[in-house]
């Protein structure tokens, strides 16, 4: 029982060792966290100073301003001779008056849109017409083109391209020996290459142009007398006459097969004329 004791005594004061240390931890702690609690306290304090005296300055200046233009509108009024009541109704008179020159401009610039969309409408129409007359001188063009053509065709006959009803034309191999054992005239048998140099056949040469074998047609030169014939677009078994020589000799062409780039036919010409009667000077 004696020996108890110590142990009690000593177990009680480790305890309240620890209560006195952890007292000083919480004081420490409560001094700690008030004196944060004070500085924050401090720092709203003084944001919330600030924000009265920035509230302040503008409260200041908005009853400043108000003053201020209390005191510009007295002046205008003295200066118009108006009291305040009455320019309050000038000015709302005025601003009627805008609206109403907005509404008569609005009226105005729609009917000008109107009537720019009604001469917009008659532009378009003679511009219809003019196409329409454009056309019809197109057409105009095209016929008096034709009519050139033809008459450019008969100007070639005029020069001597002049065909006879009723000459005989040899169509074949066979009919041109016959018409040659006649003896009344020369006959001279020739095929021509298209892009070859002429081909000379007694006083004249003759070139191919150009051949359409789904038409049966073609385009040659007759050059002859330092001139150069065109033929276009002929036929087979077609005269193709032209007169050429000192005196006047009447030559014929006839064609009666035409190929992919070749024609084939035969050249008539007087009797008294020789084959190779002058030399003939380099045909362009």
């Amino acid at each position: 029982m004696i020996d108890d004791v110590p142990q009690n005594e000593g177990g009680s004061s480790l305890v309240r060792n620890i209560l006195f240390a952890a007292l000083g931890v919480f004081a420490v702690g409560t001094i700690i966290f008030l004196f944060q609690a004070y500085s924050r306290i401090n720092d709203l304090e003084r944001k919330q100073a600030l924000v009265l005296d920035g509230v302040d300055k503008v409260e200041k200046k908005i009853k400043d301003s108000d003053n201020e233009n209390n005191i510009q509108i007295r002046v205008l009024s003295k200066q118009v001779g108006m009291t305040g009541q009455e320019l309050a109704k000038r000015t709302a008179a005025l601003r009627n008056e805008s609206k109403n020159l907005e509404k008569t401009f609005d009226s105005k610039l729609a009917a000008q849109e109107e009537q720019t969309k009604q001469q917009i409408g008659l532009v378009s129409g003679e511009v219809t017409g003019v196409k329409g007359d454009v056309g019809k001188v197109k057409e105009d063009v095209n016929a008096t083109r034709s009519d050139l053509d033809a008459t450019k065709a008969r100007l070639e006959r005029a020069v001597g391209d002049i065909t006879k009803e009723g000459e005989m034309i040899a169509t074949t191999h066979d009919e041109l020996e016959i018409l040659k054992h006649k003896g009344d005239r020369n006959y001279y048998e020739f095929t021509l290459k298209k892009g070859k140099e002429p081909t000379r056949l007694s006083t004249v040469a003759l070139q191919l142009k150009k051949v359409d074998p789904k038409k049966s047609k073609f385009t040659l030169f007759v050059l002859a007398d330092d001139r150069k014939i065109e033929k276009r677009d002929r036929t087979i078994n077609e005269p193709l006459q032209f007169y050429t020589g000192r005196d006047r000799h009447l030559f014929e062409v006839v064609v009666n097969t035409v190929n992919k780039d070749t024609v084939s036919g035969y050249l008539v010409t007087p009797k008294n004329i020789a084959s190779g009667l002058q030399t003939q000077s380099k045909l362009e």
